[in-house]
């Protein structure tokens, strides 16, 4: 089930389960896990993109060791169209990707997804690395997961602020 606002959200999450945030590229999918207390978002890692099959069973092989109840998935606009932000080929193919997954069943149709918008997320924790003093090939490493983390943390925050 594909939503864009948290208070659709929130009702449809299981308790005592995790999110995963999922921070879509074109070279890799940064991914992150929530707490079950749905308060702090953790990176766990990067999967390297191939082709679908290889990168949902890369997925669901994260998802089977964790207690998921949802996904967060990173939706990437445009600045352009104001505060709404428009949807280019990335954001386009980032509800491609949550559609096939529940097409091939490795979703079911009634799992909560929540397209959140992931406008600076990387150049924000890119910001904060270079601040930390990470070296560039470090933070290439770790970008990705990193933004998901900050993705599923801003979601994590709107929930808990619609529902504390």
């Amino acid at each position: 089930m594909l939503l864009r606002n948290p208070s659709e959200f929130i009702p449809l999450l299981p308790a005592n389960h995790c999110l995963l945030g999922l921070d879509y590229g074109t070279k890799a999918i940064g991914v992150a896990v929530s707490d079950p207390n749905l308060k702090i978002a953790s990176p766990i890692g990067t999967i390297n993109r191939s082709k679908f099959p290889a990168d949902a069973a890369a997925l669901q092989a994260l998802m089977r060791d964790r207690t998921i109840g949802g996904i967060v998935m990173g939706l990437p606009k445009n600045l352009e169209g104001g505060s709404q932000g428009r949807s280019g080929a990335m954001a386009q193919a980032a509800r491609a990707f949550m559609r096939n997954l529940t097409a091939e069943k490795i979703l079911p149709p009634d799992f909560p997804v929540l397209f959140w918008d992931e406008r600076f997320s990387t150049a924000a924790v890119q910001r904060m690395l270079i601040e930390g003093d990470m070296t560039r090939k470090r933070r290439e490493e770790v970008i990705d997961k990193m933004a998901a983390a900050y993705i599923l943390q801003g979601a994590l925050d709107a929930i808990q602020h619609r529902n504390p």
